[in-house]
């Protein structure tokens, strides 16, 4: 099959890839690479290079290009000027296949001009690349390999950081040295990881054990999805300014992305990136605008009360067939509870017939204009007249039946629940009907189960096999309210802060018992100021 883009254009390569494997959480060890040089490329690649500035960079990066062992009929580079003044050029030592094109007017910036070059791509996948690298000569060759195996993939080159001295090679020098395979003579001294992400690899056994959190990994100055994948994930926000990768990351993950960092992809960064020479600024900046958008940077959503652009969790009641008591029993209980990240999603024909006009309190669609009255003002309800789908933005999707009435901590704690456990499905049990208790749905577990069920394939089973299925006893865990504090319980934990020292133990316990009596945020900082 022949794939085509946005335009109608025929796209780089011919062939699709197999049936995607199954692979569980983020463990891709069933996956195995043919060897670098041993094997017969067919899925053509289009490298996305954004560009302010910068042309003697950029000619470094074009000549690195122009040197790989990536068959140059399977590769285009497009660069995206994102704004240039003077505009960039293209230099004569440059990949065959290579187009400069401007950023889509309306916006600036590397995510917007990454998305720009996106748009206007053949290749059947996507490699973004930063301006300011030079990469080895197996640096295409070495990822494309992971592509060929499964297209739900997004894999990541190994980036070493390079000072720069103000004397660059020239683009004549690095293009013969990546045509040799003699990088290391470029520059002076082996370069540097950058650390958080050297020790993220060595305590995750190379992300096979990072469970959800991989996608915070995933660098964009060296990395690589299919095409198709990429614009099903929602591409990069072209209006993040800063902590794009991280945001794509997330979006790949809902989407049912497995992370996969490859060593042989080697590449010089010139110069420290941006991020990582002002990173304590750029953390700040990202904790507002990135965590707006993504639920899973928990610093910034640790204060109650507040609601954000993307909720954490998204609750789908139906209401068509039960009383306005029932409802509105179940609703105020989320909406009073402690977990205020959250949004609910009410399914009912909201249009029933009307009411006779001498007896307006009757008519069949009575509860059904209560319950739209009574939260029509309200803005973490809203509408529908059929369960929507899983919204790709939002990680946990919560449905639950109208007459059960949630303790205050219970969203809290199957989100807690589902995080230690990493499962795809949350399911609890109720008294007298262990199938129809409230369950919460991992949103990434869900995309890649459907991605991979096949046809007639019960997709509960699948979501098993990728993430696991959890039970819990919702009678005792999520419809009881928790025990009342003891009145002096501030008090303890004061004693139990002076008497730290010699009294682990005494604090181990009581960890655990004002976890469950504050929400868990006093024993988590009482835990962390004993151990």
């Amino acid at each position: 099959m022949t794939l085509v883009d946005h335009a109608g254009q025929q796209v780089l390569g011919s062939t699709a890839p197999a049936p995607p494997p199954v692979l569980r959480h983020n463990d891709y060890s069933a996956l195995e690479p043919p060897p670098v040089g041993e094997w017969s490329p067919v899925l053509g690649v289009s490298v996305v290079v954004p560009a302010f500035g910068g042309q003697e960079k950029l000619d470094l990066t074009l000549a690195s290009l122009a040197a790989q062992g990536y068959p140059p009929s399977l590769t285009e580079v497009v660069v995206v000027d994102d704004g240039s003044a003077p505009a960039l050029r293209l230099p004569e030592l440059r990949p065959e296949n290579t187009r400069l094109v401007p950023a889509l007017p309306g916006g600036w910036g590397r995510a917007h001009a990454v998305h720009s070059g996106a748009l206007s791509c053949g290749g059947e996948v996507l490699l973004f690349l930063d301006a300011d690298m030079v990469v080895f000569r197996d640096h295409l060759e070495a990822q494309m390999r992971w592509h060929h195996l499964a297209d739900y993939l997004a894999v990541t080159g190994n980036l070493r950081v390079v000072e720069d001295t103000g004397h660059p090679p020239t683009p004549r020098e690095v293009f013969e040295a990546v045509g040799k395979g003699e990088e290391e003579r470029l520059v002076e001294g082996p370069g540097r990881e950058m650390e958080w992400l050297a020790k993220a690899y060595r305590t995750t056994g190379d992300l096979r054990k990072a469970g959800p959190r991989a996608h915070r990994c995933f660098i964009g100055a060296t990395g690589s999805v299919h095409r198709a994948f990429y614009h099903e994930s929602g591409g990069m926000d072209p209006t993040l300014l800063l902590g794009e990768d991280t945001h794509l990351g997330f979006r790949m993950l809902q989407n049912g992305a497995v992370f996969v960092p490859e060593r042989a992809a080697g590449s010089w960064h010139l110069g420290l990136p941006h991020m990582e020479r002002r990173r304590a600024e750029a953390m700040r900046f990202n904790r507002t605008f990135v965590g707006n958008r993504l639920p899973y940077m928990a610093d910034s959503r640790r204060v109650r009360g507040r609601r954000w652009q993307v909720p954490g969790v998204d609750a789908v009641v139906e209401a068509e067939g039960h009383t306005f008591e029932e409802v509105a029993a179940t609703v105020d209980a989320l909406l009073r509870g402690d977990a205020s990240d959250l949004r609910i999603t009410l399914v009912g024909a909201w249009e029933p017939e009307r009411a006779a006009r001498s007896r307006p309190a009757d008519g069949s669609g009575q509860d059904l204009r209560l319950i739209r009255e009574h939260y029509g003002a309200e803005p973490r309800v809203r509408f529908a007249a059929a369960v929507p789908g899983a919204d790709p933005d939002v990680p946990f999707r919560l449905l639950l039946a109208p007459g059960q009435v949630l303790a205050p901590h219970a969203v809290d704690r199957m989100v807690d629940r589902m995080e230690k456990s990493r499962c795809g499905l949350l399911r609890a049990t109720v008294l007298g009907n262990d199938l129809g208790g409230p369950r919460l749905e991992r949103t990434a577990a869900f995309a890649r189960a459907r991605r991979l069920a096949g046809e007639g394939e019960d997709l509960e089973a699948m979501v098993d096999r990728v993430y696991g299925v959890h039970w819990m006893d919702g009678d005792s865990e999520l419809f009881q309210e928790a025990p009342e504090a003891p009145a002096d319980w501030e008090e303890q934990v004061a004693r139990a802060l002076a008497a730290a020292e010699g009294h682990r133990a005494r604090a181990r316990a009581l960890e655990g018992r004002f976890r469950r009596l504050t929400g868990g945020g006093l024993g988590r900082l009482l835990w962390r100021v004993l151990g």
